[in-house]
């Protein structure tokens, strides 16, 4: 009897088993399927969090590349112009027009230091040279006559204008000016007229507040401590206009009215004989 019994036990614990046991398989099922799928919603928000981040710096890169482009004076698709003729304004700024016509060599020294294309000093050094070469020469072919000294002068200041041309178009480049590709008109511009040149490059740069190869253009003009008839026309233009406003009335309770403003009536009479 205690042998069938134990067989009895033996059989209804092995019977029960089986369903135990897949229970627990389904439920490790289950857990793994949830895991996986965890896994996978894990993995959708980091490739869509690394899309939208690299989207964004290449936007921040996009705006840092075009403000350094304005700032710079590239201006990427921003055409700019000179600042009046060559000739006709030559005479907008006098006191430029005067520094240009007295001493080109510290004109075109300023210019260089504005946009960041050299010392003031050792460009004005270089072009104060270069006048020193034609005036001399000029100077021996008058005492001499040999024809080489006249050559000599021909010679400087054809590389005079060369020089200046060429840094002429370097500001063209820099600061995206409206111009031609080549490179001779401005050659020619300073071979033909160079004081009226040098004087459109410097109401160009100093109009538009170039500091250090930055255009800052005219809203932000400052005033470098200098009292041109130039910089006091600008200053007189943009002269804030005082406009006085008369304050109304406090609208109160206490508010003192005049004998008049009592006795007119609030309805005139002849809306009064119209209704």
């Amino acid at each position: 009897m205690v042998a069938a019994a134990a067989e009895v036990s033996t059989a209804a614990t092995a019977s029960s088993s089986p369903p135990a046991e897949e229970g627990e398989r389904r439920d490790e099922s289950e857990s793994d399927g949830e895991m996986a799928g965890l896994a996978a919603v894990l993995d959708f928000d980091m490739l869509c969090a690394s899309v939208a981040l690299s989207a964004e710096r290449r936007k921040a890169g996009a705006a840092l590349a075009g403000a350094a482009g304005d700032c710079g004076g590239g201006g990427g698709g921003v055409q700019r112009m000179w600042e009046g003729d060559v000739v006709l304004d030559c005479l907008d700024d006098r006191r430029i027009a005067l520094e240009t016509s007295c001493c080109p060599c510290y004109r075109f020294g300023k210019n260089m230091r504005r946009a960041n294309l050299g010392s003031c000093f050792l460009q004005g050094m270089v072009y104060c040279i270069l006048l020193a070469a034609v005036l001399i020469s000029l100077i021996a072919f008058s005492v001499t006559r040999h024809h080489i000294y006249l050559y000599m002068g021909i010679g400087s200041v054809l590389l005079i204008a060369i020089y200046t041309g060429y840094f002429r178009r370097r500001i063209r480049k820099q600061f995206n000016i409206r111009g031609t590709e080549s490179s001779l008109d401005d050659c020619v511009l300073h071979l033909i007229c160079p004081c009226c040149t040098l004087c459109q490059e410097a109401r160009t740069l100093e109009m538009n507040n170039v500091q250090c190869g930055v255009w800052h253009g005219r809203g932000d003009t400052i005033c470098l401590g200098s009292n041109g008839a130039g910089n006091k026309a600008f200053a007189a233009l943009n002269k804030a206009s005082l406009v006085p406003v008369k304050s109304p009335g406090l609208c109160g309770m206490d508010r003192s009215s005049s004998a008049a403003d009592e006795q007119q009536p609030l309805v005139p009479p002849d809306q009064l004989e119209q209704v």
